[in-house]
């Protein structure tokens, strides 16, 4: 469960946050502040994954207070203010998302709390395993589906949607292959094919031409092979 704090001055920002994190599963709104001061002193006294940050507000600027904290929890900077987003960015923010924004790209966003960057997944060399927590929004017909990025074995592009095939559904979302693969640890997943990328840790075998994953046979394209045999070095 991911718990979340709302840090705005502007009550109509708080309900557009609130409604969008209802949206999602896992998300636990742990309070609302109005102010830096009010934030502080809700961050002394509960324990916070994720906030959401306003910068134009009174008393103290938003980055001016996340400054302030020692160890800060996750940050989605929401702001009208496209000037200060390279601030933002040196001072690790997870994303800068510009008002108004709609709830495509709040999940957009969200995916980059939920699933690790490549830094925060690293672990020793003799790790086998990803934490559990390693997920993913896919946006489906009419709902989001949360998946476990561990149990996708491949991606296949169809236009502008992509069948997404796990080790028990098949889920078509309307995204681009290459987005998808923006989300996904590029250790572990590979594209081999203009319209096919694999999960490397489910591949079984690898014959001429051809990948074998669960039941499916994967293409692999030409512009791909060279990287594929990378695999086989």
């Amino acid at each position: 469960m991911i718990t979340y704090l709302i840090i705005d001055d502007e009550h109509m920002a708080h309900n557009i946050i609130q409604g969008y994190c209802d949206l999602l599963p896992n998300l636990e709104r742990s309070g609302n502040a109005y102010d830096a001061i009010e934030a502080m002193q809700h961050l002394q006294a509960h324990d916070v994954d994720l906030i959401f940050l306003d910068l134009n507000m009174p008393k103290l600027r938003g980055f001016d207070f996340l400054k302030t904290l020692t160890h800060p929890p996750k940050v989605i900077v929401t702001t009208a203010y496209r000037e200060f987003a390279l601030e933002g960015f040196e001072l690790n923010v997870v994303d800068y998302l510009l008002k108004p924004f709609g709830f495509d790209r709040f999940l957009k966003a969200m995916n980059k709390v939920i699933s690790p960057t490549k830094t925060e997944r690293r672990t020793d060399l003799a790790a086998t395993t990803r934490p559990a927590s390693d997920r993913i929004f896919l946006r489906g017909d009419k709902k989001y589906v949360q998946v476990a990025v561990d149990d996708i074995l491949l991606l296949e592009a169809a236009g502008n949607y992509t069948k997404v095939i796990t080790t028990d559904a098949t889920i078509v979302t309307r995204d681009k292959i290459s987005n998808l693969l923006s989300f996904l640890p590029p250790d572990d997943f590979l594209q081999v094919h203009k319209s096919f990328a694999v999960a490397i840790p489910h591949i079984i075998s690898i014959e001429g031409n051809r990948i074998s994953i669960s039941t499916h046979l994967v293409p692999i394209g030409k512009m791909y092979k060279a990287e594929v045999n990378q695999l086989l070095s």
